[in-house]
């Protein structure tokens, strides 16, 4: 349970995806690598271990061989996960009694798990630093608000399939009137710096129900942005166990997956063909030598996978079904949602087999419209044969998910795996 302790608290200092991608440079620094900066010259060298970021909420590491490389080993993941999102002037009086915050979605999201629950607020500041701007990473740490349910008296139809509008009833309450911008004070304080210095923010409501370990055996364990923090952090984690041989190992962990992408930082950007193509020069290969290494690469596109619900066996195609506890799903799709060929699945599942990792495969039902992921984005950038794997969990895009205890070291030691076979 030591790895799952680490998570846990990982997640628990992670309500964004800046304080995840934060909290993952911690991690790769404890384990020797080095930053690097995309406006500035690279200088690498056999052997070393590095990491990029973008945007301060998506980052690529890489650990170089000591002699060479023939290709590139690339893992993918994603740092972001639904959530309610502050507008830029947020704060809304109502009849002179409440102050509420004005919010919008962000991401496909579960929307009646957010309410009558403790909330509170973390993301960036972007302030004014003498003639420069600075950014400043920030969480209220506390429980601050909360989205009232209307009393079933007054709406008799919300145990009938009720549809939510979430400019009317998903705005969390936050202060009695008259506290008017106290929340901004509070955030520039928890900041370190003066609330006349802050020109503009990214924040995200987070729920704080702090993560649990449940079931018989301790089978189960539960807390929020499960999807897709447990990829990221096991992929990561393998990297840093890792040692390079032939490959050049390489483990990207993308933002914005949750609404699409296409985003500077996103999977459907120019990040990884940027970053491979650079170390690529730093190393002295040539580009013919650089695109040949990604044409004999090898991508893993890790995001998380539907697990059969208990209450509802229906909704899943009987023979290509998984479950939580056992093991790492490999995920398909005849319309490329999922970029797994025959290839990549044969490749991957003998990567399991030699670690001694069960695998499992998932296929929606034909007459059900699935997700898609970061796999087939990423390969428009840069295209290497890749296979589209996932954990099996529950309650997708909840505030608070649900996954197998046993399953993320089943992660880890098929990353680790892929790259040192």
């Amino acid at each position: 349970m030591d790895t799952l302790d680490s998570f846990l608290n990982f997640v628990e200092q992670s309500p964004t995806a800046f304080h995840a991608v934060a909290n993952l440079k911690d991690l790769l620094r404890q384990a020797g690598f080095r930053e690097l900066k995309e406006k500035y010259p690279w200088l690498v060298d056999d052997g070393g271990r590095y990491f990029v970021s973008r945007n301060d909420s998506a980052l690529i590491a890489f650990a170089i061989p000591r002699t060479g490389f023939a290709s590139f080993r690339v893992a993918a993941a994603h740092s972001d996960s639904p959530a309610f999102k502050l507008k830029p002037h947020f704060e809304d009086g109502v009849e002179g009694a409440y102050l509420r915050l004005n919010v919008e979605k962000y991401g496909g999201m579960i929307l009646s798990t957010w309410l009558d629950r403790p909330l509170s607020v973390a993301g960036r500041l972007v302030i004014r630093d003498g003639d420069d701007i600075a950014t400043r990473l920030v969480n209220l740490d506390r429980d601050a608000m909360l989205i009232p349910s209307m009393p079933i008296h007054f709406n008799r139809e919300v145990n009938d399939g009720y549809k939510w509008n979430p400019q009317v009833d998903l705005l969390p309450l936050y202060a009695e009137a008259g506290r008017e911008g106290s929340l901004m004070r509070e955030l520039a304080e928890a900041a370190g710096v003066g609330a006349e210095q802050v020109l503009a923010h990214d924040l995200f409501l987070y729920s704080r129900q702090t993560g649990s370990v449940w079931g018989a055996e301790d089978a189960f364990f539960s807390c929020g942005r499960i999807d897709d923090l447990e990829c990221a952090w096991g992929c990561v984690k393998a990297l840093t166990d890792a040692e390079a041989r032939e490959h050049i190992q390489v483990c990207a962990v993308f933002d914005n997956e949750e609404v699409g992408s296409r985003t500077k930082q996103g999977a459907d950007s120019t990040f990884l063909y940027d970053t491979l193509t650079r170390v690529g020069f730093a190393l002295g290969a040539s580009d013919g030598e650089i695109r040949a290494a990604m044409a004999d690469g090898f991508m893993v596109s890790a995001d998380n996978a539907h697990a059969l619900h208990p209450n509802h066996p229906e909704k899943y195609d009987r023979q290509n079904r998984v479950y939580m506890n056992r093991g790492v799903v490999i995920k398909h799709n005849a319309n490329q949602k999922y970029t797994t060929d025959a290839v990549s699945d044969a490749v991957f599942t003998l990567v399991c087999e030699k670690a001694g990792v069960p695998v499992q495969h998932f296929a929606n039902r034909s007459d059900m419209a699935g997700g898609s992921t970061l796999g087939n984005l990423s390969n428009a950038h840069v295209s290497m044969n890749t296979v589209d794997i996932g954990l099996a969990q529950l309650a997708m895009h909840s505030a608070c998910e649900t996954a197998g205890t046993k399953d993320l070291d089943y992660l880890i030691r098929a990353m680790r795996a892929f790259w040192d076979e």
